[in-house]
């Protein structure tokens, strides 16, 4: 059994996918990498099958089932005593999975979060107050007092996943794992990690018009 599974789900990211690999795979950590193509229209998949690596595990989607479907594949997958997703675009440095893993072991933790906005912040505004509103949204409705709820590195340990019975199909699967794990009590830690974000020239998926239905699915998961 492997420490850590470092589940990746990518849509079209034939920038950035051999390099998110071989960053997972310096990390000094024994880990497995899950990585789903989630029904890549451009080179993708034809990348990742020619990359050969006896930790890795590439599964294809013949269709996009949303991030929250790719995650749930890997999930089912994965064998590590803990649990990360990491995005594929660059935007997280995998080298923070010792500080991650370090909080979850030192502190017991249920659950540890990548908190993005505590070392500086180099992106656009409006993307970051888009977060601080569904963040302080996120801690009033849960009695929280989280930095970051929306932040892509989510660990946890593996004994833990049955417990959360996710579901989410779409990009709801960031406010479920985090929602569910309020209302369960998780110990929830949070720690500073390196955040650099794309812009949308570059491939940045979301859009203003996330934010709304963001906090709606707050809502929907503080009072289902």
């Amino acid at each position: 059994m492997p420490l850590l599974t470092v589940i990746v789900p990518a849509y079209n990211e034939e920038k950035t996918i051999r390099d998110i690999i071989e960053k997972i795979s310096k990390v000094n950590i024994d880990k497995e990498i899950i990585v789903i193509d989630n029904g890549s229209q451009d080179q993708t998949g034809h990348i990742l099958r020619g990359i050969q690596q006896p930790n890795l595990k590439v599964i294809h989607h013949v269709t996009n089932r949303g991030k929250g479907g790719a995650v749930l594949t890997g999930l089912s997958k994965a064998t590590g005593r803990y649990i990360i997703i990491q995005d594929a675009d660059l935007e997280y440095d995998p080298q923070d999975y010792g500080l991650l893993l370090q909080a979850a072991q030192e502190q017991n933790a249920d659950l540890v979060l990548g908190a993005r906005f505590t070392k500086g912040y180099h992106g656009s505004p409006i993307p970051r107050m888009g977060n601080c509103f569904l963040t302080a949204f996120f801690n009033i409705l849960f009695g929280a007092k989280l930095n970051d709820c929306l932040t892509c590195y989510k660990l946890f340990p593996s004994a833990k996943l049955p417990e959360l019975k996710l579901t989410s199909m779409n990009f709801d699967i960031e406010i479920e794992i985090v929602s569910k794990a309020m209302r369960k009590k998780f110990k929830t830690v949070e720690v500073p990690i390196s955040y650099m974000p794309r812009k949308y020239t570059d491939g940045k998926k979301i859009r203003w018009g996330d934010g709304i239905k963001l906090a709606f699915t707050i809502l929907k998961f503080r009072f289902s």
